[in-house]
C-alpha cells in the first residue's frame, strides 16, 4: 500500500515506515522524502504532539516545492493549513489552503478542496464547507477515486447533519460506508462507525448512537490511536441520556489526554465546551460559566464563529441558572439565539427558550412573550428533545397569558413526546435518568394545578416513577451479558479477598473495573420496541383500592411540601414543611440508626424519637392529625425523601405502614396475584451471626429451598428465586451511590447486583432482604429511583422488606423470624412488618433495628 493512504488505514504501521524511508541509505529525493515528513506530520498532528506534526509538515512542503511537483506542493499545503487551523493559527492555515488549492490540479485539486472544506468545517463555516464539496466530489467520482470519494460524503453528512439536515446526512454516511466497505481503511472505517453514533444521536436514537459509539473507540484502539472528536461525541450523547457526571469526567480526561500530548487546540477548545454543557447539567452552573467563558475566548482566537456561538449559548444558561439575571445578559442571549438562528443551528430552538427566560426573570413580558414564541416553533420539528424544549416555550407563554388549558395541554403533549422517547430505551437506568428532560413541564402543571388537590395528584403522579410502570428490555438468556455478570462476581470477590487479606492486587481491580464499564455499556445500548403505558393514575380507582386505608403522597414543589391524603373518597392538600429542612433531619435520623447498629446494645432512643417527632411536622404537617383510627397507610414521597425511616414518627408507628414510589407503582402491585407456594431462604457469607434466623425460618417453613455454605452462588440464587412466592435473603448489602445499578447482595460466589436481578423472567412475589442497606434508592431524572429494591417492581414484585440504613445482624434476627410467622398465619408483608415490630424485646437496640426497616409496595 502507497504510503500516505496507510496513514488512514493502519496509522502505527505508516509512522514506522515514514520513519525507516527517511533513515534509509541512501536518503530519499525530495519528492519521496516530501511523502515521509508528510506522514510524520499527519500522525502527530492527529494523534501526537501538534508543534511536532507542524515541523515536519513545513519540512514536507519545502521538499514538495524542491521536487519540483505542483499537484505535491499542493497536497502539503491543505494538510499544513490544516494543521495550522487546528493549531488555532485559522488566518494562517486559510491562506495555507489557499495556496494549495491555486496550485491543484485534477483530482489533487479535489482532495486539497476536501482538506479546505474540512477545516471550514473546523471552524463551523459550513455553507463555504459545501460548496468546496460541491465542487470536488464530481471530480473524484469520474476519477474512480473511491477513498476520497467516501471522504469527501463523510464530511458532507457531517456538515449537514451540524445544520440539522439529518435525512441528507444519513443518505451520505449509507453511500460513504458502501465505498469503505471496498477499501481497507481501518481508520477511516473506525471514523464512519463513528459517524453512525452521531447520525443516530442526532435522530434521537441514543442506544444505537451509544452503541455506535463503542464499536468506534473499540477499533480506535485496536488502531493504537487517541480519539478526541469521538469523546465530544460521546459526551454529548452522555449528556443526553441524563449521565452529565461521566460527561464532564469523559471530557476533562480527554482534555488530559490531549493536553499531555500536546494536541490540537481546536480540540480542545471543544472539549471545554462539552465539559462545560455538563458541568451546568450536574448542577454546577458557575465552574460551567467559567469552562464556558474559557471556550468562548479560545473559539474567538481561533476565529470559529459557529463555536463561539455555542459556547456563549452554554455561558449564557449557567449564568442564568447562577441567578445571575441581568440586562445585559439578556442583550447576550438575545444576540446569541440570532446569531445561531442566522449560522443555520439547530439549538437556536434552545436560544430562543433561554432568551424568553431571562427576559421573565427580568420581568420583561413583552419580550419573553416574543422570544418564546419563537421557541415554540420547535415544537414541531428536529430529534425529541428539541420538540420538548418547543413544548416548554410553549407551555410558558401559556403560563404567562393564564391560559391553564393551554399550558397543561402543552405539558401533557412534550412529557407524552418524551415517553414516546424513553420507550425507545431499553435500560431502566436511562429510562429514569432521560425524565429529567421532563421535569419542568410537570413542575409547570403542578403549579397551575396546586389550587385542586385531585388535578394536583394526577400530575404529581406523571413526573415519578415512570420508569417503573415497565420492565426493562434487556433479554433475560443474553449470553454475553451472562459471562460478564458472572465474570464481574468472581473478580470481586478475588478483589474483596485480596483487600481482607491487606494484600490488594491492583490489576484484578483494573479487570473489576473494565467489567463494570462493559456490563453497563452493553446495558445502555438495549433498545426496546415497546410504547409507552398509560402510567396516570386514575384517582377514583385509587380511592376505590385504598378502602378504608390512606395514602399519603408528598409533593415537593418550589421548595415546599405538600402533602396529599388520599382516602374516604377525597383526596385533601396540606401544607408541610421545607424540602431541605426534611432531607437535613432525615439525615439527622439516618445517622442515629447507624450509631445502634455499629454500636450495638446501650444506646438510648429518646433522640430518635425526638427525630420522628421533627420529621412528622415537617413531612406531615397539618395532615398528621388527620391520621385517626388505625387504618393503613401508605407513603408516597419524592425522590429524594425515600430514605426517610417512616416508621420513626409518631402518627405512623403503630400502623400498617407501606412506601411506595408512586401511587400508580402501588395499584399496579396490588394486582398481582401470588405464583406458587415456593419458598426460597438465601444465606449468604460473612455475617455477624451466621444468617442465623435463615434454620429457624427453615424450619417454620418445612419444605423450603435453601441455599447457604457454597450453595448460595449468584447463578444459583438467581434460577431459585425467579417466580416464587417467598424469597428471604440474609446476605451483606452494598449501595452504590455512584453507581446505583451496581449496588448488590453478597453471595458465595461474589456480588449479585441490579442488572443480575433484572435478569429474571419473574421476580418473587415477595421479598424480604434482611441486610444493610439493601432498600437504600438513588434518586434521579424527574422522580425517579434507582437502587436493588426498584429493579424488582416492575418485574412481578408486589412488596419488598428492606432497610435502607445499616442495621445490627444479631439485632435482625429476632425480627425476621417474628416477621415470617406473621406471614404464615396470612398477614401482609406491611402487617407482618408491624406485628413484628410489636414482639421485639423493649431495648433500644430493637426498637431501632425495627424502625429501620421498611414495607415496599403492597403485599
Amino acid at each position: 500500500m502507497e504510503l500516505l493512504p496507510l496513514v488512514f488505514a493502519r496509522p502505527g504501521e505508516a509512522l514506522e515506515r515514514a520513519h525507516a524511508l527517511l533513515d534509509a541509505e541512501p536518503g530519499p529525493g525530495p519528492y519521496e522524502a516530501s511523502i515521509a515528513h508528510q506522514v510524520i506530520g499527519i500522525w502527530q498532528r492527529d494523534f501526537g504532539e501538534l508543534a511536532v506534526g507542524l515541523g515536519h509538515l513545513r519540512r514536507a512542503r519545502d521538499l514538495a516545492a524542491r521536487s519540483g511537483s505542483a499537484d505535491r506542493e499542493a497536497d502539503v499545503l491543505a494538510t499544513l493549513g490544516t494543521a495550522y487551523v487546528h493549531a488555532g493559527r485559522t488566518r494562517r492555515g486559510l491562506n495555507t489552503l489557499d495556496q494549495g488549492v491555486a496550485r491543484g490540479t485534477g483530482v489533487t485539486l479535489a482532495r486539497v478542496l476536501f482538506r479546505r472544506s474540512y477545516a471550514l468545517w473546523v471552524l463551523g463555516r459550513h455553507r463555504e464547507a459545501l460548496e468546496d464539496l460541491r465542487r470536488a466530489i464530481p471530480i473524484l467520482r469520474r476519477a474512480g477515486d473511491i477513498i476520497w470519494s467516501a471522504r469527501a460524503l463523510t464530511l458532507r453528512a457531517t456538515v449537514n447533519l451540524a445544520m440539522g439536515a439529518a435525512e441528507w446526512a444519513q443518505a451520505d454516511f449509507a453511500a460513504a460506508e458502501r465505498l469503505w466497505d471496498a477499501t481497507d481503511q481501518e481508520h477511516d472505517k473506525a471514523v464512519a462507525v463513528e459517524n453512525r453514533g452521531l447520525a443516530a444521536f442526532r435522530a434521537g436514537d441514543l442506544p444505537a448512537a451509544l452503541g455506535h459509539f463503542d464499536e468506534a473507540a473499540r477499533r480506535y484502539a485496536a488502531l493504537g490511536t487517541p480519539a478526541f472528536v469521538l469523546a465530544g461525541s460521546r459526551c454529548g450523547a452522555l449528556l443526553a441520556a441524563g449521565l452529565a457526571r461521566e460527561a464532564a469526567q469523559e471530557a476533562d480526561a480527554a482534555t488530559e489526554l490531549l493536553d499531555r500530548l500536546g494536541g490540537q487546540t481546536t480540540r480542545r477548545a471543544e472539549l471545554m465546551l462539552v465539559a462545560a454543557r455538563a458541568l451546568n447539567d450536574s448542577g454546577d452552573p458557575e465552574a460551567a460559566a467559567t469552562r464556558a467563558d474559557a471556550a468562548v475566548r479560545s473559539f474567538s482566537a481561533q476565529r470559529r464563529e459557529w463555536w463561539e456561538a455555542h459556547a456563549r449559548l452554554v455561558r449564557v444558561q449557567a449564568r442564568l441558572a447562577a441567578g445571575q439575571a441581568s440586562e445585559a445578559l439578556l442583550r447576550e442571549a438575545v444576540a446569541v439565539a440570532e446569531g445561531l438562528t442566522g449560522l443555520g443551528s439547530p439549538e437556536s430552538v434552545q436560544a430562543f427558550l433561554l432568551a424568553g427566560r431571562t427576559a421573565t426573570a427580568l420581568g420583561r413580558g413583552a419580550d419573553a412573550d416574543r422570544h418564546l414564541a419563537v421557541a415554540a416553533k420547535g415544537r414541531w420539528r428536529g430529534p425529541a428533545f428539541a420538540r420538548v424544549d418547543g413544548w416548554v416555550a410553549q407551555a410558558l407563554l401559556a403560563e404567562a397569558a393564564g391560559r391553564s388549558r393551554g399550558l397543561l395541554d402543552a405539558c401533557r403533549r412534550g412529557l407524552e413526546l418524551l415517553d414516546e422517547h424513553r420507550m425507545t430505551l431499553g435500560a431502566s437506568e436511562l429510562r429514569a435518568r432521560v425524565t429529567a428532560r421532563g421535569a419542568e413541564l410537570a413542575t409547570l402543571a403542578q403549579r397551575a394545578t396546586s389550587g385542586d388537590p385531585r388535578r394536583l395528584l394526577v400530575w404529581s403522579e406523571r413526573r415519578r416513577a415512570a420508569a417503573l410502570a415497565v420492565p426493562p428490555a434487556r433479554p433475560p438468556d443474553d449470553p454475553e451479558l451472562q459471562r460478564d455478570l458472572t465474570a464481574f462476581r468472581e473478580i470481586s470477590s478475588r478483589v474483596e479477598a485480596a483487600r481482607s487479606a491487606g494484600s490488594p492486587v491492583p490489576w484484578l481491580r483494573r479487570e473489576q473495573e473494565r467489567l463494570e464499564r462493559d456490563i453497563r455499556a452493553r446495558s445502555l445500548r438495549m433498545r426496546s420496541e415497546g410504547t409507552a403505558p398509560d402510567h396516570r393514575v386514575d384517582v377514583r380507582a385509587l380511592l376505590a383500592a385504598l378502602g378504608d386505608g390512606r395514602l399519603i403522597e408528598i409533593v415537593a414543589l418550589d421548595g415546599r411540601l405538600v402533602v396529599l391524603l388520599c382516602g374516604s373518597g377525597r383526596v385533601r392538600a396540606f401544607q408541610a414543611g421545607r424540602v431541605a429542612d426534611a432531607a437535613a433531619e432525615a439525615e439527622h435520623a439516618r445517622a442515629a440508626l447507624r450509631r445502634f447498629a455499629y454500636q450495638g446494645p446501650g444506646g438510648r432512643t429518646t433522640l430518635l424519637e425526638e427525630a420522628g417527632r421533627r420529621l412528622q411536622e415537617i413531612l406531615l404537617g397539618p395532615a398528621a392529625r388527620h391520621l385517626v383510627g388505625e387504618e393503613p397507610v401508605v407513603v408516597v414521597p419524592p425522590g429524594p425523601l425515600h430514605g426517610v425511616p417512616w416508621a420513626l414518627l409518631p402518627a405512623l408507628r403503630e400502623r400498617v405502614l407501606s412506601v411506595s414510589p408512586s401511587a400508580s407503582t402501588w395499584l399496579r402491585a396490588r394486582r398481582i396475584e401470588p405464583r406458587g407456594d415456593r419458598v426460597v431462604l438465601v444465606r449468604g457469607p460473612g455475617l455477624a451471626t451466621g444468617g442465623a434466623e435463615v434454620p429457624v425460618l427453615a424450619d417454620l417453613y418445612g419444605g423450603a429451598t435453601v441455599l447457604e455454605n457454597g450453595t448460595a452462588a449468584g447463578d444459583a440464587v438467581l434460577k431459585e428465586i425467579d417466580g416464587c412466592r417467598i424469597a428471604h435473603i440474609a446476605a451483606h448489602g452494598t449501595f452504590r451511590a455512584d453507581s446505583p445499578m451496581f449496588s448488590s447482595l453478597q453471595m458465595d460466589d461474589g456480588p449479585l447486583i441490579v442488572h443480575d436481578l433484572e435478569r429474571l423472567r419473574s421476580a418473587p412475589y415477595r421479598i424480604v432482604l434482611s441486610s444493610c442497606d439493601s432498600g437504600t434508592l438513588e434518586p434521579v431524572g424527574a422522580d425517579e429511583l434507582l437502587g436493588l429494591a426498584t429493579a424488582l417492581l416492575p418485574l412481578g414484585t408486589a412488596g419488598i422488606v428492606a432497610s435502607s440504613v445499616p442495621v445490627h445482624d444479631e439485632a435482625v434476627v429476632p425480627l425476621m423470624v417474628a416477621l415470617h410467622q406473621a406471614l404464615r398465619s396470612g398477614r401482609g408483608l406491611a402487617e407482618a412488618l408491624r406485628d413484628a415490630r410489636a414482639t421485639l424485646p423493649s431495648s433500644a437496640l430493637h426498637q431501632a433495628t425495627g424502625w429501620s426497616f421498611s414495607a415496599i409496595g403492597a403485599a
